[in-house]
C-alpha cells in the first residue's frame, strides 16, 4: 500500500485540517471529501488508485472529524464546509477535481454554485443530491446520535453495531481500521472520532428561501458532474437523481449495484471504476509513442 505524505490546512476560521497526499499532480489534482462520520481514510483505496495511475490525490479530515479542529463554536453548517473546501482547493491549485461523499460531496456542490464558483475542474457526488430522501437522512442521523454519549465498552462492540447498520457488508475480522474511526477516552470507552455538536451544527443556517436558491441555481452549473450512487441507498432515489442530472447541461449518472449509502465501501471495485472512467474521459493519459 502506498504510504501518503502528511499535510495540514488552515480554514478562514482558524481550524487546521489534517489531510493525506497520496502521488503526484502528473495528470492533475484529486480532493478526497468524506462524509459525516467518516474520516479521510476512508478513501485509502480510492487514493491510492488515482496516485498509481498518474494523479495527485489529497485526502482531508473535515472539520470537526478525525484528527481535525474541532469548532469551539459548533460552526458546522453546510456554508463552513463549502468554505473550508474552497480555501483547500485554493491551496491545492491548478483546479483540483472533487470527488465528495454525501456531506462532502453537498459542500464541494455549494462550494461550486455559491461560496467560489470555478474552484474545482468537475465534481463526483457520491450518493448525494440536495433533495434527498428525509426518511433516509434521518436513519443516518439517528445512527450517529445513538452512541455519542455513553461510547462502546470494545472495538467489537462498535463493530457489531455497524454490522447491523450494514447488514449487506461482510463482518469485520480485522478491526484495526475501526480503530482510525474512534478514540479510547480516559475512561476506557470508545468514541466515534467526531465532534458531538456537529450533529446539531450541520442543520443550522440556511432558512428554507435560501436552499430553494441554491437548488435553482445548480442550473447554472457548467463543470462536469458525475453522480455515482449506491442502487440498495436510503438516501437517494433513482428518480431524484435522474432529475438531478437532468438539469444540470453537463453531468451523467452511475448506478452501482449491490452498493447503500456507503457506495465506496460497499462496492470499491466498481466504485473505482467508475471514478477512474469518469476523470479519464476529461483527461485522458497521454499516449507515449517511444519504445
Amino acid at each position: 500500500m502506498m504510504e501518503p505524505r502528511p499535510v495540514a490546512f488552515r480554514t478562514v476560521d482558524g481550524l487546521d485540517l489534517a489531510a493525506d497526499r497520496y502521488g503526484d499532480p502528473t495528470r492533475g489534482s484529486v480532493l478526497l471529501a468524506h462524509g459525516g462520520g467518516q474520516t479521510r481514510h476512508a478513501w485509502t483505496k480510492t487514493a491510492t488508485a488515482l496516485a498509481e495511475q498518474g494523479w495527485e490525490a489529497v485526502t482531508i479530515d473535515l472539520r470537526g472529524h478525525g484528527d481535525s479542529s474541532w469548532s469551539p463554536t459548533g460552526e458546522y453548517q453546510i456554508e463552513r464546509f463549502a468554505e473550508d473546501l474552497a480555501g483547500v482547493a485554493r491551496d491545492i491549485g491548478d483546479r483540483p477535481a472533487l470527488i465528495g461523499a454525501s456531506l462532502g460531496g453537498l459542500a464541494g456542490l455549494f462550494a461550486e454554485a455559491e461560496t467560489a464558483p470555478g474552484g474545482f475542474s468537475s465534481i463526483t457526488l457520491v450518493d448525494i443530491v440536495p433533495s434527498m430522501d428525509p426518511n433516509g437522512a434521518a436513519k443516518v442521523m439517528a445512527f450517529m446520535s445513538a452512541h455519542v454519549g455513553q461510547g462502546f465498552g470494545t472495538l467489537q462492540e462498535a463493530a457489531d453495531v455497524i454490522a447491523a447498520y450494514l447488514p449487506q457488508r461482510p463482518k469485520r475480522s480485522d478491526l484495526s481500521g475501526l480503530a482510525k474511526n474512534l478514540r479510547q477516552g480516559d475512561d476506557g470507552r470508545f468514541r466515534w472520532h467526531w465532534d458531538p455538536n456537529f450533529v446539531n451544527g450541520v442543520h443550522r443556517g440556511r432558512t428554507l428561501r435560501e436552499a430553494d436558491m441554491f437548488q435553482a441555481g445548480l442550473g447554472r452549473l457548467t463543470l462536469p458532474v458525475h453522480l455515482i450512487r449506491g442502487r440498495l441507498s436510503e438516501l437517494v432515489s433513482r428518480e431524484a437523481a435522474e432529475a438531478f442530472v437532468a438539469q444540470l447541461p453537463n453531468a451523467m449518472f452511475t448506478d452501482v449495484a449491490g452498493a447503500s449509502h456507503m457506495v465506496a465501501g460497499d462496492r470499491n471495485d466498481a466504485f473505482l471504476e467508475a471514478v477512474v472512467d469518469f476523470l479519464e474521459h476529461l483527461k485522458p493519459r497521454t499516449q507515449a509513442h517511444d519504445r
